[in-house]
């Protein structure tokens, strides 16, 4: 009998890890990995109602400092989404929108309600609304981790110490509250006063949270990016991507994790994470110039190899966020870097990200100054780049290898400074050059020729027989290869 029911307990120990590994399997929504996202800052972007605009509005176009305001809104983002579309957009990345006391909104002060300066929760719908019908998924940011100080439950703390019923939502070592400037005596992120801790799993903290997470997806939002996850419990991303996935089960879930996120992209977490190492590895590269090829394909090479196979479809690839120094800042406003850049970024696996107004070649440094106005100015566009994102865009739309194919390194060369790979899918296959160095560069013709003979450079829309011809490369340059044998 022991043996009976040693046998049967190990059967269902392997039906068990089967069930939950099968599960598993297809875990990211499927339109992620065609994606196409632009990063809104809100506050910035556009301002569409100028009667919402919060007190001492500075001018359209001045320097942004931490704590001044130029109106932007939902408004604005509604009235430019044909800018987005005809860009070839189909996603959008919000900063958070909700109610706040500071321009970027991380310090929440009501998690039901959207910021008054940005308009209302019908605002909020209709551009839900319109971004659907075209075609546009829109995902926002998730602040779970900590919240402002008029928090309401921070506030009663504050209020009535010990005695609050709200004592056990965040980690106060004494009292009076010392609030800032003050040296804070709760506990803070990264010790900044003015970002109190949410205990998030006291269970009153987390059903708070669960239903202001089922408020929104209920008004038909396609998903969110959360703010520093890696500081909450993996415990409560397991239950809080639970409350997300019934709401909808085609939701996306990114998580803003700057390195190694395995622990949470096993299937019960995250769908996947900003890939700021990817941005790493193209500053390197390409615009810093300090990794070489190599390098550059080691890190690239890292994350395929860390992360499961269906995950780096969906990473999502930046160059610049609202956290970092603009691109073509760090490339010292050389377009062709940024150009490259975009090249990689639109053709390599994963679901590439543009931070708003890079694509019309905006600059700045690091935050604030990351955080300008976005200009609606078409004449001091840089035009270049913006028919340079456009043809990029459009290429990753139309072929289905640079979306879905595998990707494999065919050439990192640290003296040459020559980098590529192919995507295949189906019956497609792609190769992809990148050129770092200040010259024309031979492309040896066997890393391609023993894969075809026959291809199309569809930059240029010319077909090249690579019996009789050679592949040149300009300095600071990319090309993009479709094999004539594709179907």
């Amino acid at each position: 009998m022991k043996k009976t029911y040693s046998y049967i307990f190990i059967l269902f120990l392997f039906t068990s890890c089967s069930a939950q590994q099968e599960s598993r399997k297809g875990f990211v929504p499927e339109w992620a990995k065609d994606a196409i996202y632009y990063q809104i800052f809100p506050e910035r972007f556009a301002n569409g109602d100028s009667t919402n605009d919060p007190p001492n509005t500075e001018k359209w176009g001045g320097v942004p400092q931490f704590n001044n305001y130029f109106g932007g809104d939902i408004k604005g983002i509604i009235d430019h989404l044909d800018y987005l579309k005809d860009l070839g957009i189909n996603a959008l990345y919000l900063n958070p929108i909700f109610e706040s006391n500071t321009n970027h909104k991380y310090h929440t002060i009501d998690y039901f309600k959207i910021d008054p300066h940005f308009g209302t929760e019908k605002d909020f719908k209709l551009l839900l609304d319109k971004c659907h019908s075209l075609n546009i998924k829109v995902i926002i940011d998730g602040v779970f981790n900590h919240t402002g100080t008029e928090f309401f439950a921070f506030r009663d703390i504050v209020k009535n110490e010990k005695k609050s019923k709200y004592f056990d939502w965040y980690n106060v070592h004494s009292f009076p509250v010392q609030l800032p400037p003050a040296k804070p005596n709760y506990e803070a992120w990264w010790g900044n006063g003015e970002l109190p801790k949410l205990m998030a799993d006291n269970p009153e903290v987390r059903k708070y949270l669960f239903d202001a997470t089922r408020y929104w997806m209920k008004l038909g939002l396609d998903g969110w990016r959360l703010d520093v996850p890696n500081e909450m419990s993996h415990d409560f991303w397991i239950e809080w991507r639970k409350i997300v996935k019934e709401e909808n089960p085609d939701a996306l879930i990114i998580g803003e994790i700057w390195d190694d996120a395995s622990p949470w992209l096993k299937g019960d977490q995250f769908d996947a994470v900003m890939n700021y190492r990817f941005r790493g590895a193209c500053v390197g590269f390409i615009a810093l110039e300090n990794r070489n090829a190599v390098q550059f394909d080691s890190i690239l090479t890292a994350v395929r190899n860390e992360y499961p196979e269906e995950v780096g479809y969906a990473l999502q690839n930046l160059i610049g966020s609202h956290d970092t120094e603009r691109f073509l800042t760090l490339c010292d406003g050389n377009i062709d870097k940024e150009k490259l850049a975009v090249l990689m970024q639109m053709t390599y696996v994963g679901a590439p990200m543009i931070y708003y107004g890079d694509e019309i070649g905006m600059i700045g440094g690091k935050d604030p100054d990351c955080r300008k106005t976005m200009i609606w100015d078409s004449t001091s566009w840089n035009r270049e780049l913006l028919n340079w994102y456009s043809k990029m865009v459009d290429l990753r739309n139309r072929y289905p290898v640079l979306r879905r194919g595998s990707v494999k390194t065919l050439l990192s060369d640290k003296d040459k400074k020559l980098y590529a790979f192919i995507r295949e899918y189906e019956k497609s296959k792609v190769v992809v050059i990148l050129n770092m160095s200040d010259e024309i560069q031979q492309i040896p013709v066997g890393i391609i020729s023993s894969i075809d003979k026959s291809w199309k450079d569809l930059l240029e829309n010319k077909d090249y027989d690579l019996k009789s011809e050679s592949i040149m490369i300009p300095p600071v340059s990319g090309n993009v290869f479709l094999s004539n044998e594709s179907k």
